[in-house]
């Protein structure tokens, strides 16, 4: 479940803007759950393309994904018709889903994890032992 309110103010287009939004978060989710750096013993990167690392599927969205537009005010920048940008902000609406993990992680000993990103399966896993332990 991922109900997102973003300040959008006065849009151009509301489609188009949810689905900024909507692709932020899944990309941000994305980053922070499954992207994962792998470097090799020369200090190479071997996860460089996404053929080489796990990016996030249509299955991987929310179930439920309602995006709203908060519009009232106006936007104090003198932009075209006064809209605002809304294709990268959205991306740190994914770190929601890390903390809602981590906040699972800690309901299983009652311990706030230490849980870096990205929050792979087998980092969660790791984690709860953790914190069952403690």
């Amino acid at each position: 479940r991922a109900p997102l309110l973003h300040a959008a103010r006065r849009t151009l287009n509301p489609g188009i803007v949810i689905g900024q939004i909507e692709g932020g978060y899944v990309q941000g989710a994305g980053w922070l759950t499954m992207e994962e750096l792998v470097w090799d013993p020369n200090g190479r990167l071997l996860t460089h393309a996404p053929s080489t690392y796990k990016i996030p599927a249509c299955s991987d969205r929310p179930d439920v994904f309602n995006v709203s537009l908060w519009s009232k005010g106006r936007n104090a920048e003198d932009t075209i018709h006064r809209s605002k940008a809304v294709g990268e902000p959205p991306l740190m609406l994914g770190i929601s889903a890390f903390l809602a993990l981590s906040d699972a992680v800690a309901a299983c000993g009652g311990a706030y994890p230490a849980l870096d990103a990205p929050a792979t399966p087998e980092r969660l896993l790791n984690a709860v032992n953790r914190v069952r332990a403690q």
